[in-house]
């Protein structure tokens, strides 16, 4: 049997359009509200069509020292003809820790997609 987590991939967002690209403040201060901004097609667009599209984008983060992330955000993408959504999206949340923020991705033909990017503190 496989395993889900061998299915998972990952790139450069400048050359993989599949790869959820994840933007940051520079750094925050604990407690501090603060925006996470993740959007797929940066570097390279990707198509937004009923035969090949995002599905959802699902927003993560593991603070420092803990043994697992906690899901901030899930969000679908149900617009695929004739309104048309754009797999944008942003979560405000706050943390009094620094730590890892994960997105993971669905594309309707080609799968699991996923990032990660460093959270830190001021």
């Amino acid at each position: 049997m496989s395993s889900l987590s061998k299915t998972i991939k990952s790139a450069d967002w400048k050359t993989e359009k599949h790869v959820p690209v994840i933007e940051l403040p520079e750094s925050v201060a604990a407690g501090e509200e603060f925006v996470v901004k993740v959007s797929l097609g940066k570097g390279v667009a990707h198509p937004n069509t009923i035969e090949h599209h995002i599905a959802w984008i699902s927003v993560f983060f593991q603070p420092e020292g803990a043994p697992v992330p906690f899901q901030i955000g899930h969000f679908e993408f149900a617009g695929h003809g004739p309104v048309f959504t754009d797999p944008t999206v942003k979560v405000t949340f706050t943390t009094d820790k620094p730590g890892t923020v994960h997105a993971a991705s669905f594309c309707n033909i080609h799968g699991l997609w996923e990032s990660s990017a460093e959270l830190s503190f001021s």
